[in-house]
């Protein structure tokens, strides 16, 4: 029987995450601990736990179909690898450093100074496209040490709360770029394996979409109904039932995240009472 194989972080919080998504999408994987490899019982997917530096190549090479990696290390290694869908966890930047007590107004202040990073590819293009004359130094791991210790005056790395520069004694000065986890697919997979690639991404979609969004009842009476609807717009229509109150109507619908508060006001101004919000388990259009 034809499987997809899927690669993921061997630990940490892109693995915890991962497998968190699998499972919200009805799949089952069995045996995992400590195991460089594991099957689902009630979808045909292999998931392969491996080092997130070997991740990419194993894509590149078609050793795995498909897999979840930061987006960072996609920049830092190949852009030219397919991201199929942005997953919304594990967020974080990737910007340079300095020490507190340097000054710093803008990117020409990182001229002449040393940089020590363990994205390399990344620095090194940003400072082309930038004409910047820096010395890039390569580090693998602890990054944020280097200016403590003499190695380097600033530093390039990933910053997620910023606790890790505080406790160094660095202050974040410029994002170079965005980043989070990624769904991203082999340029060798066949056309069998594309078919249940497209059946995972059906389940993923409908995951994401409903961590996106709330389910909103709410009670009205029926002259403002119009009005309300068009505020909601995320489904093709609001489900109208009627109160046992005469002139009066529950509408039930979705809401997205994003705009949760602005619309909220809207509606409330516009009539609505009684509201109430849950959240969304599965979300299929």
């Amino acid at each position: 029987m034809q499987r997809i194989k899927i690669a993921i972080q061997k630990s940490g919080r892109l693995n915890e995450d991962s497998l968190s998504l699998l499972k919200k999408c009805g799949i089952n994987i069995d045996n995992y601990k400590d195991q460089l490899k594991a099957s689902s019982s009630n979808f045909p997917i292999d998931v392969f736990f491996l080092r997130n530096s070997d991740i990419p190549q194993y894509i590149r090479d078609g050793v795995v179909d498909l897999a979840v990696i930061g987006e960072n290390l996609i920049i830092e290694n190949d852009n030219n690898i397919e991201i199929v869908e942005k997953l919304g966890f594990s967020k974080c930047k990737v910007s340079i450093a300095v020490p507190n007590q340097m000054k710093f107004n803008s990117i020409d202040d990182l001229n002449g100074l040393k940089i020590a990073t363990s994205y390399p590819n990344t620095l090194n293009n940003f400072l082309k496209n930038n004409s910047i004359n820096a010395e890039v130094h390569v580090i693998n791991g602890s990054v944020e040490i280097a200016p403590n210790i003499g190695l380097s005056d600033s530093i390039c790395d990933i910053v997620s709360s910023g606790s890790t520069l505080y406790k160094n004694n660095l202050k974040e000065v410029y994002v170079m770029h965005y980043s989070e986890a990624v769904l991203v697919v082999s340029k060798l997979i066949d056309k069998k394996t594309n078919e249940l690639l497209e059946k995972l991404l059906f389940r993923v979609r409908a995951v994401l979409r409903a961590k996106k969004s709330k389910y909103i009842l709410l009670n009205a009476p029926n002259e403002k109904i119009s009005t309300i609807s068009k505020i909601l717009p995320v489904l093709k229509s609001p489900t109208i039932l009627p109160l046992n109150q005469k002139g009066w109507s529950s509408l039930h619908s979705v809401i997205e995240e994003d705009t949760f508060w602005e619309v909220i006001d809207r509606i409330k101004e516009a009539g609505a009472e009684d509201i109430l919000v849950c959240p969304i388990e599965k979300m299929v259009l």
